[in-house]
């Protein structure tokens, strides 16, 4: 047998971290709300397409705030979605994909599990997401430490997205986001609610130490100084990002061949009389 000498590539998440960071959010009583928000807004969205979808498999680590689709196959954001081929007529990948080591391999996973003309939604924090929280404590350990460690997950920008779902195969992509302000009353208060979600530090580079006390005293300084909100609170960005694309059918717009418009550019903006 031949062995590889080639490196493995480097992981972003720490799966058994994340794994129990999710158990202690359920056991403890998960704050849902950003999930209920984006099963709201996917419910919006499915209704506009004016389809009856009768296959749908969700993908997500919390199945409780997606119950308004009782016949959905409800599956863990685990590498291997264990998805069948050509099994379901929609597809949604539900806050998880954000944590994904390699997000177009998820990606290709859900479109091979679509029928043609199949629904693809994907539900993702987006980069813009806790950007107050990483430059704090980013500022606050570099003063505390002199050092610098990763501390809050890098999540893909909106423009990049689009892009992975065409490497992925998807047909008619498109990606937009909803940004809005969470308030607290302090940083501890915003470090609860992400433990709640099960959204705190699962990356495979992190610290192995707690974060010190003064570390932490120093960043809610910080962040009550340069990001505060009415009534002596904090605010917190999130900004969520949806991605939509179909399975390939020949039913589907498909772009004009080059050389086949029937008008010229010239005389569509030559002025008229």
């Amino acid at each position: 047998m031949t062995q590889s000498n080639s490196p493995a590539a480097p992981r972003l998440t720490d799966r058994a971290a994340l794994a129990r960071h999710r158990a202690r959010a359920r056991r403890q009583g998960p704050a849902l709300f950003l999930h209920q928000e984006a099963a709201d807004e996917v419910q919006e969205r499915l209704a506009e397409v004016n389809r009856a979808f009768t296959a749908p498999a969700i993908v997500t680590p919390f199945p409780e705030a997606w119950q308004a689709f009782p016949d959905a196959l409800i599956l863990p954001d685990a590498e291997d979605l264990g998805l069948g081929p050509g099994a379901h007529d929609l597809v949604i990948h539900a806050l998880a994909l954000h944590w994904a080591d390699d997000p177009v391999g998820q990606l290709v996973q859900c479109r091979r599990a679509l029928r043609p003309d199949g629904l693809f939604l994907g539900v993702l924090f987006g980069g813009r997401s806790l950007q107050e929280l990483r430059a704090v404590l980013a500022e606050a350990e570099s003063a505390v430490t002199g050092g610098l460690s990763p501390r809050v997950l890098p999540m893909a920008e909106i423009r990049d997205l689009g892009g992975l779902l065409q490497r992925a195969g998807f047909a008619l992509p498109v990606a937009d986001a909803v940004t809005r302000q969470v308030e607290y009353r302090g940083l501890p208060h915003l470090v609860r609610d992400l433990r709640a979600m099960g959204e705190t530090n699962a990356l495979a580079a992190r610290h192995p130490a707690p974060m010190p006390a003064a570390m932490l005293a120093e960043a809610g300084r910080r962040y009550a100084a340069g990001y505060p909100a009415p009534e002596g609170r904090i605010r917190a960005t999130v900004e969520t990002i949806f991605l939509t694309g179909w399975a390939p059918h020949d039913s589907q717009q498909q772009p004009l061949r080059p050389g086949s418009a029937a008008t010229r550019l010239a005389d569509a903006l030559r002025p008229r009389d």
